[in-house]
């Protein structure tokens, strides 16, 4: 069964957002999205203080079934880069909401999350794309 952690909002395009701070979140993938992938092997992220526009793609994922692209759920700066994923990229597969969290942005505006869906309306957005 799915997991998607109620704490967390959720975008469309599968990335979790996880705020740590006042302007600050963490990014990642979600479990589905890791599983649709198959074994991650190779993860491109910007560097450290480049700025991610809400929507736009700011970096791949390679996995043995393909490449896909990662979109920025909130505009910002790249605070932080998962320092682990450089060399172990499948912390996504195994721990896609701990360990393998992407990027953190400083999020710039105010009501930054509030076009995310909550976990429920995530859980309904995966299903209606099955049908």
């Amino acid at each position: 069964m799915p997991y998607y952690p109620d704490h967390l909002k959720y975008t469309k395009d599968h990335e979790w957002v996880e705020r740590t701070g006042d302007k600050r979140v963490r990014v990642g993938v979600t479990d589905f999205a890791q599983k649709q992938l198959g074994d991650i092997v190779f993860v491109d992220v910007p560097t450290v203080g480049r700025d991610v526009e809400a929507g736009e793609p700011f970096g791949t994922l390679e996995s043995v079934k393909s490449v896909s692209e990662l979109y920025a759920p909130v505009s910002g700066r790249v605070a932080a880069v998962n320092p682990d994923l450089e060399g172990d990229p499948e912390y996504i597969n195994s721990d896609a909401y701990g360990d393998g969290w992407i990027i953190e942005v400083e999020i710039t505006g105010t009501g930054a999350l509030d076009g995310l869906l909550d976990a429920a309306q995530y859980a309904k957005h995966i299903a209606e794309e099955a049908e």
